[in-house]
């Protein structure tokens, strides 16, 4: 299924040298890696809230992922030092390209009323990241198996120096912006 690293390096990284006139190659904005985030609040009560998201995300980024705990305790949330509060997995390389190529082509077209998502996600620096409210868009999750849909965040870290290089980049691999 990993057809965007090649679409990236024969047809990407040449219209981004013409539209910005690099004078090297490797000044190309390219991405280097891909950081997959679930927060869950009411986990630290509830393991199997944790466990079901730990595996839900394993089976759609492709690796295993790891369980965050909190670093501080907060008693009007009722969380201690060290409890568990979500799961994150960074990809990179074969996995992380799958990853992207799935999100955009399967993915974000299962999402309701999909009008595309928002170009408001850069941070200034070309890193981009989106907000998904269901995990239940991707096929590998089973749906009969979840107690509760959760959220998570996508976080795509690229070499672009400014923003819009880094919407450039996404755009020619396809993320559908909106208009």
């Amino acid at each position: 299924m990993n057809n965007l690293l090649p679409f990236y390096k024969d047809k990407v990284a040449p219209e981004l040298i013409k539209e910005f006139q690099y004078s090297s190659v490797m000044q190309t904005p390219r991405i280097k890696y891909i950081s997959i985030n679930m927060g869950l609040g009411e986990g630290s009560q509830n393991n199997k809230i944790i466990q079901d998201s730990v595996r839900d995300l394993s089976l759609i980024a492709g690796q295993q992922a790891v369980v965050t705990r909190a670093k501080k305790s907060i008693a009007a949330f009722k969380l201690r030092d060290g409890m568990p509060v979500g799961c994150r997995v960074s990809l990179r390389g074969d996995r992380m390209w799958a990853f992207l190529e799935k999100l955009i082509t399967i993915a974000l077209p299962r999402v309701r009323d999909f009008r595309g998502v928002s170009d408001r996600g850069f941070d200034g620096r070309g890193n981009y990241t989106m907000g998904i409210k269901d995990h239940t868009i991707f096929p590998e999750v089973q749906v009969d198996k979840i107690e509760k849909a959760v959220g998570m965040n996508v976080s795509v870290i690229t070499t672009a120096q400014t923003d819009k290089e880094g919407k450039m980049l996404l755009k020619l691999l396809g993320m559908p912006f909106k208009k």
